[in-house]
C-alpha cells in the first residue's frame, strides 16, 4: 500500500524558499539541520521548539542547501559542549565553513543529538555530492539524500553524467525497502505527472498520485516516502523496467544502447517535460 510515512517528532522538515525542506533531526533537546539552505527559518524553529543547534549536516555544495551555513555560524558557534559547531560536509565538494570532510564509507558521529551517519558517495546531481545513512530509534533506517533522489524523481545533472547518477540511485535503490527517504524538496506533483506520462497503467503510480494531490491540496509535505516505494513508482529507479524503456524508446524514436544512455534519454525527457 502506497504511503506517506508519518514524521517521527524527532525528524522535522522546516521549509524553505520555494519548496527546499531543511531536515531537522533532534532529541527534545539538541538539534542537527540538514542542508540549510537559510538561516531564518532554522532560527525560528530552534526558538519555537526549544532547542540549542549541535551540528549542521551537507550534502552538497549548492547555495540553497548551504546558504544559510554562515548566519547560522554566527548565532551558534559552539556546540552545547563548547568545542566548534560541527559542520559535516562532503570531501569533494566547496562548503567553506565544513570542519568535518566526509566521503564513501565513512562512520560518522554526531554528539548533540547523538547520532551516526554512514556516508554514500552519490555523484550526479553534483560530482561530489553524498547521502548520509543512519538508523534513527523510532524511524528505523533513514537516508538523507539531498537532491539525488527524489519521491518519484531525481535531480538533475549539473556537473555528473548518466553513468553516474545511475550508479548511484542504484546503490540508493539497494538499501532495505523501509528506509526513510528524507530528499530536500517538495517536488513530488510534477515527478509524478512526469512519471504518469512514462507508466501510464502502473496502478501504484496512479494510486500514488492521488494521494500526493490530497497531501498537498492541504499543505501537508509528500516526503519521507520509502526505498522500497521509490522502486515502484519512481521511474529513474525503474529505468531498466521494459515498460520504461519502451516509452522512452518511443519518445527518443529509436532504443538507446545501454543502461546509461536509457537513463539520460529518460532524464533528458524530463528536463524538457511540461
Amino acid at each position: 500500500m502506497l504511503k506517506v510515512e508519518p514524521i517521527p517528532a524527532f525528524q522535522e522538515p522546516i521549509p524553505a524558499f520555494q519548496d527546499n525542506y531543511i531536515w531537522a533531526i533532534h532529541d527534545g533537546h539538541c538539534a542537527a539541520v540538514v542542508d540549510p539552505g537559510e538561516a531564518a527559518p532554522v532560527e525560528a524553529f530552534l526558538a519555537r521548539e526549544g532547542l540549542t543547534l549541535g551540528a549542521i549536516v551537507i550534502t552538497h555544495h549548492h547555495g540553497d542547501h548551504q546558504g544559510g551555513v554562515a548566519g547560522l555560524l554566527a548565532a551558534h558557534p559552539t556546540a552545547p559542549d563548547g568545542a566548534p559547531l560541527p559542520v559535516i560536509g562532503p570531501a569533494g565538494e566547496r562548503i567553506g565553513a565544513r570542519t568535518v570532510a566526509v566521503r564513501e564509507g565513512d562512520a560518522v558521529t554526531v554528539a548533540y543529538p547523538s547520532l551516526q551517519f554512514k556516508v554514500l558517495d552519490v555523484p550526479g546531481h553534483t560530482a561530489g555530492h553524498v547521502a548520509y545513512v543512519a538508523d534513527l530509534p523510532g524511524a528505523g533506517p533513514s537516508v538523507f539524500c539531498g537532491d539525488t533522489l527524489f519521491a518519484s524523481g531525481c535531480g538533475r545533472l549539473f556537473e555528473g553524467s548518466p553513468a553516474q547518477m545511475l550508479s548511484s540511485l542504484d546503490k540508493l535503490a539497494a538499501l532495505p525497502g523501509a528506509t526513510r527517504v528524507y530528499c530536500a524538496h517538495e517536488y513530488t506533483r510534477s515527478n509524478v505527472r512526469f512519471a504518469r506520462a512514462v507508466e501510464p497503467h502502473n496502478a501504484e503510480l496512479a494510486a500514488w498520485e492521488a494521494r500526493v494531490d490530497a497531501l498537498r491540496a492541504v499543505g501537508t509535505p509528500t516526503v519521507p516516502t520509502t526505498i522500497g516505494q521509490e522502486r515502484e513508482v519512481n521511474p529513474f529507479l525503474r529505468s531498466r523496467v521494459p515498460a520504461v524503456r519502451e516509452a522512452v524508446a518511443a519518445h527518443a524514436g529509436g532504443v538507446a544502447g545501454n543502461d546509461a544512455a536509457a537513463f539520460g534519454a529518460l532524464r533528458g525527457w524530463k528536463d524538457n517535460f511540461r
